[in-house]
């Protein structure tokens, strides 16, 4: 038995049985990755499933198995979905299979997918980013008197634009399975200044300790729409936990914001990730620098980047910016919070 040479002075707590243990270690386990993460990589390993079936191989992964199973995949679908796919099926085997991500390194795994990226890859499809016009757009589209839905709306859409939301952090899930209330900003973390308005993000996509962020929008047009639908808010759903809520008092999921967004903007090429997009975009055009952008936007990676190579102008613009803050003393808005969104 060992014991320890230090005294220290544990409180007193009852030991849990056998039965609980298993069961807090599954429910521990099954929260590692979020519910939509987890139903992706469920896809994944089904695929593999039946792709070993199909071929008569074991399900045991080798090297071997896993280069034919991303030639075999890329000849069907993009080669960056199989990527995504091997991820997902690491996830879900390591457990069992333990050397599984060594042999999805290995260098037959990752010459077979860069291959196929060459022979099968095509260009990536992004939604175009909204513009300040669209926001405008939006604006005069709205009749003399918004309903409360309206408001709603329109406050979402400027918001994600000037804080660079993703939708999912907007609305909640259309499948009633993939909700997660805590997720949901709260009503009571609301602070309106003179010039602006702060609430807080409680989780997002690269949060998974749910640390979240205190977002500070500065913007005149999207505060006056966020007061008037605040106002709209506390008279008709005062005792509603949650920030966004439609009149009927459900959290607004992701189909009717959508269904609005497309009534308004009926081009194909306009979706829930043009407002994230948009938001980026404006920032680079007003010369933000790029960590700037990636601290705003809440990004993990410099995945962002994205949206720098595809508009040549904003480059400009972040070595206007750049030369400006090598030459001279930094900008107010580069020394504001990485979350306050200049206007």
């Amino acid at each position: 038995m060992i014991t320890s040479a230090v005294s220290s002075r544990q409180p007193s707590r009852p030991a849990w049985t056998l039965e609980q243990l298993e069961r807090e270690l599954a429910v521990a386990l099954n929260a590692s990755i979020d519910i939509s993460s987890a139903r992706t990589y469920g896809s994944a390993l089904n695929s593999w499933i039946e792709f070993c079936r199909l071929h008569e191989f074991s399900t045991e992964p080798t090297e071997k198995t896993l280069a034919f199973f991303v030639v075999y995949r890329s000849s069907h679908i993009s080669p960056n979905s199989v990527d995504s796919y091997l991820s997902g099926i690491c996830n879900q085997l390591e457990a069992v299979f333990p050397r599984v991500r060594e042999m999805r390194k290995s260098l037959l795994v990752s010459r077979a997918l860069k291959g196929s990226k060459r022979l099968h890859g095509r260009p990536v499809k992004r939604k175009n980013p909204l513009t300040p016009l669209h926001l405008q757009q939006a604006i005069n589209t709205l009749p003399p008197s918004p309903s409360h839905d309206d408001l709603l709306f329109t406050s979402m859409l400027l918001s994600g634009f000037r804080a660079l939301h993703r939708l999912g952090e907007l609305t909640m899930p259309d499948n009633p399975r993939l909700r997660n209330p805590r997720k949901y900003t709260k009503r009571e973390t609301v602070t309106l200044n003179e010039d602006s308005y702060e609430y807080w993000l409680p989780a997002h996509k690269a949060d998974i300790a749910f640390e979240g962020n205190r977002i500070i929008i500065s913007d005149a047009a999207a505060l006056s729409f966020f007061r008037r639908y605040l106002t709209s808010r506390d008279r008709l759903l005062p005792l509603n936990p949650y920030l966004w809520a439609r009149e009927d008092g459900q959290m607004p999921p992701r189909a009717w914001f959508i269904r609005r967004l497309r009534h308004l903007f009926p081009d194909p090429n306009i979706a829930g990730q043009s407002l994230r997009a948009g938001g980026a975009t404006a920032l680079a055009e007003d010369g933000a620098l790029p960590h700037v952008i990636q601290a705003a936007g809440r990004w993990s990676s410099d995945a962002f980047y994205v949206y720098l190579r595809k508009h040549p102008t904003l480059l400009h613009g972040i070595l206007r910016a750049g030369s400006t803050h090598n030459g001279a003393p930094a900008s107010a808005s580069s020394s504001q919070s990485p979350n306050t969104l200049p206007s």
